[in-house]
């Protein structure tokens, strides 16, 4: 037998009805394949929360000012975010990650310090990267998650904070899936009438602008700092076998652009909930994911990664410590 049918054997002949733990025996089986093993084990469970600016803010996309980004990072290096509340639960080890944000944060603060520059450029005038800075950011994503495997880290959650990433997240949606740029964009941090009708026509106007032809390009020309350098973390996770705790939309998003890069890391990914952000759900179903928690979250931070983690550690508890019908002397149906 292989792999894949020894562990649907195990999973079958769980003291339950065939199927009876339903998205927990996908996830048992998602994880036994994904290392290779029929017993499989979650060790140092990790999240890493990347931080940058959007030059695309000063178009007035949002309705918060980009200097939250700076004030929400110093709010999680000071424990006091909801990510920080559920990380600590989980028994997550949390690291925040400077990406590009335009601030000199204080020395000694416990943020790791990966900026790449200031922020982003205005998508309106100019492609957000440069081909170097896009690179460099996906290198120093994969360098990070390197340090965590080396660390016995095999899962690995993925959070974001910067003011004007919804928008980013929104084009790449676009340009990957091919929906209209009205199906992808929602009210990020709370843009509403009149305001989110400006956000639509701003970024139909950015995608008009480009024609990049590679994912690679089109993460470039539309993409932000953060997103860039969890695609390279999403990327290593992949390669090292790791189990990737997918959150929300800006996650997803990046997810899609690192599948578009590499297909295999599709099989790695693990959808923790269903945002309430307009466009996650559609871009869900291209993706052909289950997604594990509808909490209508809207918050981004890795929030919902570090709350589904207890589910994933369930689908693997089972696989391994719930009784056979035959260890456990139960009759299993004719």
């Amino acid at each position: 037998m292989t792999l894949e049918q020894q562990l649907k054997h195990k999973i079958d002949f769980k003291t339950k009805p065939l199927g009876a733990l339903g998205l927990l025996e996908d996830l048992a089986l998602q994880i036994g394949l994904i290392q290779n093993t029929l017993t499989p084990e979650l060790k140092n469970p990790s999240l890493l929360v990347f931080a940058a600016d959007h030059g695309l803010t000063v178009e007035g996309i949002s309705p918060y000012p980009k200097e939250v980004t700076w004030q929400m990072v110093m709010n999680f290096v000071g424990g006091g975010a909801a990510i920080n509340v559920f990380c600590r639960q989980n028994g997550i080890n949390l690291k925040v990650v400077d990406a590009g944000v335009d601030c000199d944060f204080p020395a000694g603060v416990p943020i790791v310090d990966a900026k790449i520059a200031r922020g982003t450029r205005n998508m309106r005038h100019e492609p957000a990267m440069t081909a170097s800075e896009c690179a460099a950011s996906i290198q120093k994503g994969r360098e990070l998650v390197q340090a965590e495997a080396a660390n016995g880290c095999n899962i690995i959650g993925f959070g974001e904070m910067g003011i004007g990433n919804t928008s980013a997240s929104s084009l790449l949606m676009h340009r990957f899936l091919h929906v209209p740029i009205e199906e992808c964009t929602g009210a990020g941090t709370g843009s509403h009438g009149e305001q989110l009708t400006r956000k639509v026509q701003i970024l139909k106007e950015v995608s008009e602008k480009y024609n990049p032809k590679t994912p690679e390009e089109t993460l470039t020309t539309f993409g932000g700092l953060e997103i860039a350098m969890m695609v390279g973390a999403m990327l290593e996770a992949a390669e090292q076998r790791m189990v990737l705790l997918i959150d929300g939309f800006i996650a997803t998003a990046a997810a899609l652009t690192a599948i578009e890069m590499n297909a295999d890391v599709r099989k790695n990914c693990v959808f923790c909930h269903s945002s309430n952000e307009r466009g996650h759900q559609l871009m869900l179903e291209k993706l052909n994911a289950r997604p594990m928690l509808r909490l209508d979250l809207r918050l981004g931070e890795g929030t919902g990664a570090a709350l589904a983690l207890p589910l994933v550690q369930a689908a693997v508890n089972f696989l391994n410590d719930m009784a056979s019908f035959e260890s456990a002397g139960v009759s299993n149906k004719e």
